[in-house]
C-alpha cells in the first residue's frame, strides 16, 4: 500500500480544437496572416516559425503575430500550442477528409490474409463535429494501461451535466489545487473517485462538489 496519493500525473495542457463558426469573421490583419500561413503550408508541407511569419508580414516584433494566432485559434481557424515550435495546423485540413478507408483486418496474434479491396470507410464526421470538441496533450504515465501515453493528444467532448457521466468513462477533471488530470471516473456514494490506469498510482477521492469534470474522452491521437 502507498502512504500517499500521487496525483501529479497526466496533467493536461489545453489546445484549442474548436471548429470554425461562420460568423467568426476575421479582421484584415488576421485574414492576411491566415492566408499567408495557408499558402506557406501548401508550399512547404509544414507550419512556419514565428520568425518566418514576422518576415512574411513585414513585422519586427513577435507580439502582433502571437496576438493574431491567438485570435485565429479562438475563432476556430487553427490549432496551435503557444511556445512550441511548428505546432500550428489548419483546422480545415484536419477536418477536410473525415472518411478513412478500412482496408481489412490486421493480426495481433498469428498471421491472417492481407487486405485486398476497400470495403468500407471509417467516418469521423460525427466525432469531429460534436459541439465544442477540444484537444488536450497528455503529460505523464498514469493512463498507460488504457493505452494513453505521455505525449498523446486526447480529443474530448465537453460535459455539461456531471450526472450524464457513467462509471468507467475516461474524463478530464479539474482537481482543486492540482490542475486538470485524465482519469477513469467512478461515482461512489457522495464521492467522486478518479482512478489511474497504472498500479503505481492511488485513486484520487474527492467530494462530489469539489471536482469539475470538463470533458469525456472521444479519441486518442498519437503521432509517431
Amino acid at each position: 500500500m502507498h502512504n500517499s496519493v500521487i496525483i501529479g500525473t497526466n496533467v493536461l495542457e489545453y489546445i484549442c480544437f474548436t471548429f470554425k463558426v461562420m460568423n467568426n469573421q476575421l479582421t484584415y490583419a488576421q485574414e492576411e496572416l491566415f492566408e499567408w500561413i495557408r499558402n506557406y503550408i501548401r508550399a512547404f508541407h509544414h507550419s512556419p516559425s514565428i520568425r518566418q511569419m514576422m518576415d512574411g508580414m513585414g513585422l519586427k516584433s513577435p507580439a502582433p503575430i502571437q496576438s493574431r494566432l491567438k485570435h485565429l485559434q479562438e475563432k476556430g481557424y487553427i490549432s496551435w500550442q503557444e511556445g512550441r515550435a511548428r505546432t500550428l495546423q489548419l483546422v480545415e485540413e484536419i477536418t477536410a477528409n473525415n472518411n478513412i478507408p478500412v482496408l481489412g483486418s490486421v493480426a495481433a496474434g498469428g498471421l491472417i490474409e492481407s487486405y485486398s479491396d476497400v470495403s468500407e470507410e471509417l467516418n469521423l464526421t460525427e466525432t469531429l463535429q460534436k459541439k465544442g470538441v477540444f484537444a488536450l496533450t497528455v503529460n505523464g504515465d498514469s493512463m498507460k494501461d488504457a493505452y494513453i501515453a505521455d505525449g498523446d493528444m486526447v480529443l474530448m467532448e465537453p460535459v455539461l451535466e456531471q450526472s450524464s457521466i457513467k462509471n468507467g468513462m475516461i474524463v478530464s477533471a479539474m482537481v482543486p489545487g492540482s490542475g486538470t488530470t485524465l482519469k477513469y471516473f467512478f461515482r461512489k456514494n457522495n464521492q467522486i473517485v478518479l482512478e489511474a490506469a497504472n498500479p503505481d498510482y492511488d485513486p484520487i477521492k474527492l467530494d462530489k462538489d469539489s471536482v469539475t469534470i470538463q470533458g469525456k474522452l472521444l479519441a486518442v491521437w498519437r503521432k509517431f
